[in-house]
């Protein structure tokens, strides 16, 4: 069965856009006299800019782990999955034209060691200068952006092939391009989180933080998976899909709540215990400036799905799996909140028409592109090997 997008789900994308937009003039208009005002403006550019961009980057690693591993329930949402992750190209539009303002601007006060008067006044920016400077950091990004759209258009194009031609030859070119896309996604998941988001706090590193960065992202992510297939079986699209499809995608919400709380109490235990200077100067930032709102998120990210998604009956039914979802999604653009404004902004961060308006621009604009781009394909594979496997999925 085709997907056409209800008239419905454009209202409420659209209306979200305007919102969105309104919202984030209203903000510009009453924070210009503002001194922090662009550094502010571009902080929650680069908030929503990632944190939209990281759903559909970890929708691909999703679908490229499930190619690799030759998974076989994951088959009657695969479509689900290549949906979300071909809003990747416009993440990366949106990302990149906030980087590349920022980078004009010599940093705007977000990423110092891209100005060149505090290069020269401080020593620990200089010695990273061979890393950390703007031609290389361009590099590296377009290095990332690159090769993560050569996989999706590989991915979508043997997609549509295989719906054609059937056959294993294509699934197994599938299973290398898989396994061979999580190699890079190893080195540069974290070495974009580095660049993007840790050298945000210049003098400050930890070797945790690409993964705990990556946990944040996939757990988002297969929230989005959850409420998007949840989304379609409610207009009476994926009749393949039964209560088990939707009992492991909530398992994996569960387990990748789990996954990021672990790496956030590891990063903040090994810090707090060594008590050294400089490490845990970030964190005297974040709960100095952030008390409530740091610990808070970190209480919605793990105890709330922990206490709620424990059952098998919970991972199973909508209506929780919806709420929890919504509740996740927020307390991790919190997060990523907490990780860009705590750094940029310090004691003058706050949560404002400026922020709200551009997460909700951003997220109507997300809906849209997702649900326009699962009317570009059939929402159930034809000839996918493991299709028989995954309709008879039973847990």
């Amino acid at each position: 069965m085709e997907f056409q997008i209800t008239k419905k789900a454009k209202n409420v994308t659209f209306g979200l856009m305007a919102v969105g937009l309104l919202l984030t003039i209203v903000g510009v208009v009453t924070s210009m006299s503002d001194h922090h005002f662009m550094t502010r403006m571009l902080a929650s550019g680069l908030i929503s800019g990632f944190f939209f961009f990281a759903l559909g980057l970890g929708a691909l690693f999703f679908l490229s782990l499930q190619y690799a591993t030759e998974t076989g329930w994951y088959a009657s949402v695969k479509r689900v999955i290549e949906g979300v992750a071909g809003f990747l190209p416009y993440g990366m539009g949106v990302l990149g034209l906030v980087l590349l303002v920022i980078t004009l601007n010599h940093g705007a006060h977000i990423y110092s060691w891209m100005d060149p008067k505090t290069v020269a006044h401080d020593e620990v920016i200089a010695g990273k200068t061979a890393y950390l400077n703007p031609i290389f950091f361009w590099i590296r990004t377009i290095v990332y952006f690159a090769t993560y759209i050569i996989f999706l258009r590989g991915f979508q194009k043997r997609s549509l092939e295989e719906d054609r031609i059937g056959g294993s030859d294509i699934h197994f070119q599938n299973y290398k391009k898989g396994a061979m896309f999580l190699v890079f996604f190893a080195v540069f998941s974290s070495t974009s989180a580095w660049d993007w988001l840790m050298s945000i706090d210049v003098h400050w590193y930890s070797t945790l933080y690409g993964w705990y960065t990556f946990a944040g992202m996939w757990c988002s992510t297969m929230v989005v998976l959850v409420l998007t297939t949840l989304y379609l079986k409610k207009l009476g699209y994926l009749q393949k899909v039964n209560d088990s499809h939707i009992h492991d995608l909530g398992k994996w919400t569960f387990a990748t709540s789990f996954l990021w709380s672990y790496l956030w109490f590891s990063q903040f235990m090994l810090i707090w215990y060594a008590n050294i200077g400089e490490e845990v100067a970030y964190y005297m930032t974040r709960i100095e400036n952030f008390k409530i709102l740091y610990f808070s998120m970190f209480i919605i990210n793990f105890a709330f799905p922990m206490l709620i998604l424990m059952s098998r009956d919970a991972k199973r039914n909508a209506g929780i799996l919806t709420i929890v979802g919504l509740v996740i999604l927020t307390g991790h653009w919190l997060d990523v909140y907490i990780m860009v404004s705590a750094g940029t902004l310090g004691a003058n961060a706050h949560i404002g028409a400026m922020e709200i308006g551009m997460a909700v621009l951003m997220l109507g604009f997300f809906a849209y592109m997702v649900l326009r781009n699962l009317t570009k394909t059939p929402l159930t594979p034809v000839n996918h090997p493991f299709l028989d496997e995954s309709i008879h999925h039973e847990i």
